[in-house]
């Protein structure tokens, strides 16, 4: 069997009522030569035997389940050893596609853009009720993306796409760090070559108080000044982006209450601060 043009990574924990909706997406893309491997940590058995349903119906999709229960980037470097593709698409298992031409774009775009290392795009954020709370544009152009990656993820993680190896070695995730691995990943591919936006949306993006950015928002907080001092010499912004974390690592020591009170909204804040394009928000069908 030929190795798949893309590998898409998706990484599952104890969420078997997202799944499906996540690899329906996959299965509606118009570009049909990729494998998706599943990633399960935790134990709950409802996951499995969705999945290995899913995996019955279709032979491109690989099932792995680790046994443990470890950090994100742990989970995605065992992915990416089992990845074949080419190329790596991320999508996460509560999130999914919004353009069935999402992976045939991106291919060609980094086909043809040999000095890129990777390509994200356009998102609607949704509750855990189906209503939309934004549509969001990260900066399209390299140059601009590197002027405000130090304040947020330069990439949404299930609408981008990067290439598997780089220079000659594989990309890996920092396995040290047990959040923000992503936006520390992206940072690091933004340090070996060009990062790229397309202004359209790819993806769904669902923002709910069960999700891991509000269930760790502490660990989240103290990873995230981590990030940026790690990166300060390869961005620009450092100190804009320094009191920004502090703020954030404050914030996530106000009582629980407050914080589920607030989130959405300060996350938004957070995205338009960050140089962000926002759309007014209004319901999704089928969400």
């Amino acid at each position: 069997m030929s190795n798949p043009r893309v590998s898409i990574l998706m990484l599952t924990y104890n969420r078997p009522q997202m799944i499906g909706r996540a690899i329906t997406s996959a299965l509606e893309q118009t570009l049909s030569d990729w494998e998706l491997i599943v990633v399960q940590d935790g134990g709950d058995s409802r996951t499995g035997e969705l999945v290995n349903e899913w995996v019955a119906k279709d032979r491109r999709i690989r099932y792995f389940r680790r046994g443990v229960s470890g950090s994100i980037a742990e989970a995605s470097n065992f992915g990416l050893a089992q990845a074949r593709g080419e190329f790596v698409a991320i999508l996460d298992d509560d999130d999914w596609w919004a353009a069935p031409n999402k992976l045939a774009r991106q291919v060609d775009f980094l086909t043809q853009n040999l000095e890129y290392t990777g390509v994200g795009g356009a998102y609607i954020v949704v509750d855990q009720d189906g209503q939309q709370r934004g549509r969001f544009r990260k900066p399209g152009e390299d140059e601009a993306i590197r002027s405000s990656a130090l304040m947020a993820n330069p990439l949404a993680n299930s609408t981008a796409m990067f290439r598997r190896v780089i220079a000659g070695q594989p990309a890996l995730y920092d396995a040290t760090l047990r959040q923000f691995a992503d936006w520390d990943f992206w940072l690091t591919l933004g340090s070996q070559g060009k990062l790229c936006n397309f202004p359209e949306d790819l993806a769904y993006y669902a923002l709910w108080p069960g999700g891991s950015s509000f269930r760790h928002i502490r660990a989240n907080a103290r990873a995230g000044l981590q990030i940026v001092n790690k990166h300060r010499g390869h961005y620009r912004g450092y100190a804009i982006a320094l009191s920004g974390s502090l703020l954030y690592l404050g914030y996530a020591y106000l009582p629980g209450w407050f914080q589920r009170f607030s989130y959405g909204w300060l996350s938004s804040v957070k995205k338009a601060l960050a140089g962000v394009k926002t759309d007014q928000p209004d319901s999704v069908s089928g969400a």
